[in-house]
């Protein structure tokens, strides 16, 4: 199955992904890690997207595309893939269907905007392992301190409130419209992301199903 999650920032999408993509046996396929792999192994696009980033500018859709076109052409998508983080917008999801990629569903992963600010704006990272925590849900053993390596955990600026009230303002005007584009299409399922993993990876699954 070749398959879209869609949802904001703070969902769940990249952990639901993860463990779907295993259930399934098919790759995950994050915009964010592709282009980081594209940049490595300084493939033709890669290289392009590099002029950007050195640029300090946003990498064109066109070149983010090319992108997601090397990496589709490889062998472990032969059986489906899942894409976590793109298309963002209604032209990125016009370009894949030009591109003949054929999707067969679109989960969109509901979580309200509160429960989204409570779970970013308590995340935690590990400033030397880049280990994950929250501070009501997975708090680590001792206040501030990674279990793992020992290191400082800290906020990234991404999970500052001030800063997720931007990107979720981003994702209601440019991303949620997708919603629209693929009801068209008859393949958007819903799934609700605030039952806890398990239960929101079930409810995941059982949407792809219908």
């Amino acid at each position: 199955m070749n398959l879209i999650f869609l949802g904001a920032p703070g969902a769940g999408k990249g952990t639901q992904a993860e463990v779907i993509s295993q259930k399934l046996s098919i790759p995950t396929i994050s915009t964010g890690n592709i282009i980081r792999e594209a940049l490595k192994n300084g493939t033709e696009m890669g290289l392009k997207a590099k002029s950007y980033i050195e640029a300090g500018k946003l990498v064109p859709d066109s070149v983010v595309i090319g992108i997601i076109q090397e990496r589709l052409a490889k062998d472990d998508c032969a059986n489906g893939f899942i894409l976590d983080g793109f298309p963002r917008t209604i032209p990125q999801a016009e370009a894949l269907d030009e591109m003949g990629v054929k999707i067969d569903k679109v989960v969109e992963i509901q979580v309200d905007d509160e429960t989204i600010i409570g779970r970013m704006s308590g995340r935690r990272v590990c400033s030397k392992c880049g280990a994950s925590y929250h501070i009501v849900n997975k708090p680590p053993k001792a206040e501030g301190i990674c279990d793992s390596c020992g290191g400082e955990l800290v906020q990234r600026k991404d999970d500052a409130p001030e800063t997720v009230l931007d990107r979720l303002e981003v994702y209601h005007t440019q991303t949620e419209p997708l919603k629209d584009f693929y009801a068209a299409k008859g393949i958007l399922r819903t799934a609700d992301g605030t039952l806890g993993i398990e239960k929101s990876i079930e409810a995941t699954m059982k949407a792809l199903e219908d």
